[in-house]
């Protein structure tokens, strides 16, 4: 934010800092001069006048995505079928979301605008979906499972793990039996103690036009928007469609085939290709938990900002 004509200011972090020596250093390159430097507020009124402003600056830039996410979305209604139209809008609502990205990773005091935002674009990212995954949609399920009967299980799923297995291991893991064993093999009658997930006529697998990973999250009723922008993601690259809009597919797949390369034993590619599936986990979710605690924390006490000039 510019705090005057010539001075910016972050708050005093460590991301923030970073980036200031990334743009001292290119000002340096052009035979420029600028210095950073670490300043404290004197009195609370100044203060809150700063992150007034932040929020404000953030919030202006949320209202100009919100307007043309709704510009877009009005379009679609009144465009049946595959249109043009619908064919132009999934490229815009994917730059729509990257600059909400954007303003979301400087959106340090969480302005108002950004759930109001990203609600219009998730509206809009529905519009798109010609058949959306829904976990919330249970009608085809007679019996929700219940997690308390799956705990301390072994699970056996078929060997060099992919992109379904390594999401659907990390969904068991997280959501229903945090304390899951995985092993491999070919055929589940192999291990008949085990669990059996993604694998060939078994429950927890492929069913209808749904991956292992969209068929966990029905059948145990795993919900948020996080799961959904994952769901999607293992849908289309499992499945081999573009039947959603995510432009992260793309970086996934080659993760998964990074990682696939990177690992021989099956074990250890399953873990990674978890831990990865829990960062992007993390990234999706609007408000991270640790993020929210840490911003209430650091309002408490007086302020400190880092400044270029």
């Amino acid at each position: 934010m510019a705090l005057k004509n010539s001075v910016y200011v972050l708050p005093n972090n460590p991301q923030a800092r970073e980036d200031f020596e990334w743009i001292k250093t290119e000002i340096a390159a052009r035979k420029g001069r600028a210095s950073i430097l670490i300043a404290g507020t004197l009195d609370v009124a100044t203060e809150q006048e700063i992150i007034a402003a932040f929020r404000d600056a953030r919030q202006a830039e949320y209202e100009n995505v919100k307007r043309e996410a709704e510009k877009l979305l009005k379009k679609l209604k009144s465009a049946p079928g595959i249109s043009p139209v619908r064919q132009r809008a999934g490229r815009v609502a994917r730059a729509l979301r990257e600059r909400w990205e954007e303003i979301r990773s400087i959106d340090f005091y969480q302005a108002s605008g950004g759930s109001e935002s990203a609600a219009i674009l998730d509206a809009l990212n529905q519009r798109l979906a010609r058949k959306r995954f829904t976990p919330t949609n249970i009608s085809e399920v007679k019996e929700l499972l219940m997690p308390e009967k799956f705990q301390s299980k072994t699970w056996v799923t078929r060997p060099r793990p992919g992109i379904d297995r390594m999401a659907s291991a990390w969904l068991i893991r997280s959501f229903i039996d945090p304390q899951a064993k995985f092993i491999f093999a070919h055929k589940p009658e192999e291990i008949p103690a085990a669990v059996p997930f993604d694998m060939y006529g078994v429950q927890f697998s492929h069913h209808g036009n749904r991956c292992t990973f969209e068929t966990l999250a029905q059948l145990f009723n795993i919900r948020g928007s996080a799961i959904e922008r994952l769901a999607q993601i293992v849908h289309n690259l499992d499945l081999k469609v573009e039947l959603y809009q995510v432009p992260e597919d793309a970086m996934v797949g080659r993760l998964v085939e990074g990682l696939r390369q990177l690992h021989a034993d099956d074990g250890v590619l399953l873990e990674k290709g978890m831990e990865m599936f829990e960062a992007f986990y993390r990234s999706f979710e609007k408000t991270p938990k640790g993020l929210a605690k840490k911003g209430r924390k650091a309002r408490k006490g007086s302020a400190s900002y880092l400044g270029i000039a």
